[in-house]
């Protein structure tokens, strides 16, 4: 499929994801991948759909869902009023869903994650960032993503973001 722009071309992309996981689309353990190719075949992006949809269930109520919503329960330290104006800034971009599940690549979801961290003053990051998004060894994803040339730009894209 070819699309005038990168950017254009993303969208279409984040939205396909969110639309497989909103279906109730699971996976049983297979991988959907997707692999972006940039103009000029500079940088790839590779976005891997593996983990469950819904979320698991955690925190909040009996049922691990804020009251009255069907989103799962935030921590506390991700639902105080300066993350809920960073959540809103994030789901605006299509970085993350209605549910605060990211809707990038590992590697960005990490290094948003080591962003709101800063911001909101988490010391524990992974942890509570590990267990709101269901995920392993965030640490491994930033660090890797350190290590790509697109990082950078998405770095300069959260810091923009979150002024």
């Amino acid at each position: 499929m070819n699309f005038d722009n990168d950017e254009e071309s993303l969208g279409f992309i984040n939205r396909l994801l969110e639309r497989l996981q909103r279906a109730g689309h699971t996976n049983h353990g297979s991988k959907i991948e997707i692999v972006y190719v940039a103009s000029g075949g500079q940088h790839v992006e590779t976005q891997v759909i593996a983990s469950p949809w819904p979320p698991p269930k955690r925190g909040g109520n009996a049922e691990g869902r804020e009251k009255g919503t069907d989103r799962p329960a935030l921590p506390d330290v991700l639902s105080t009023e300066k993350a809920m104006a960073l959540w809103r800034k994030v789901q605006a971009a299509g970085w993350i869903d209605g549910n605060y599940q990211p809707l990038i690549s590992r590697t960005q979801a990490a290094l948003l994650a080591d962003a709101m961290a800063d911001r909101l003053g988490i010391r524990e990051k992974w942890k509570v960032f590990e267990t709101l998004w269901n995920r392993k060894n965030m640490y491994r994803d930033y660090y890797k993503a350190l290590n790509l040339q697109q990082s950078l730009a998405f770095q300069d894209e959260i810091k923009k973001l979150f002024r």
